[in-house]
């Protein structure tokens, strides 16, 4: 008898300010840039998940304001749930999770974001909802 499928769902915020640069965070485990987001955890509402990790990790209140994407890692059989999202106070920080905190260009989110993550953001930008698979760096396929 074969063992069902493992997976787990994280959520992950797209903060856009009134300039449209986009906060991200190089997370202190592996050295990455990436949006701010993490496991949604039980009993916990998917926007809730988003305004806990975006606060965890960037020091920032945000209001959720929509889904604009859902990203399989196919590696590791991550679910992630991207939500678009405004700031609406707290400063930007360092915390124990990310080792830098910054407001980005989406030029810059193309420089120093690997694909898998960089797309998370453009798709943020853009109206609709995004779907794709990829590998933990790459995207496998075209989004959907």
């Amino acid at each position: 008898m074969s063992e069902s499928p493992t997976h787990s769902v994280a959520v992950a915020g797209v903060v856009v300010d009134d300039a449209g640069r986009v906060l991200v965070v190089q997370r202190r485990d592996n050295g990455r840039w990436e949006a701010p987001g993490g496991v949604l955890e039980l009993g916990e509402t998917f926007e809730q998940g988003v305004r806990r990790e975006v606060e965890e990790e960037t020091g920032v209140d945000v209001e959720v304001q929509r889904l604009t994407g859902a990203y399989k890692n196919m590696e590791r059989g991550v679910v992630a749930l991207v939500f678009r999202c405004r700031p609406i106070g707290g400063t930007p920080c360092e915390t124990d999770e990310s080792q830098q905190v910054e407001w980005l260009t989406i030029a810059q989110v193309r420089e120093r974001l690997i694909p898998a993550f960089a797309v998370r953001i453009e798709d943020a930008l853009r109206d609709g909802v995004s779907v794709c698979a990829h590998d933990g760096i790459n995207v496998i396929g075209a989004p959907i």
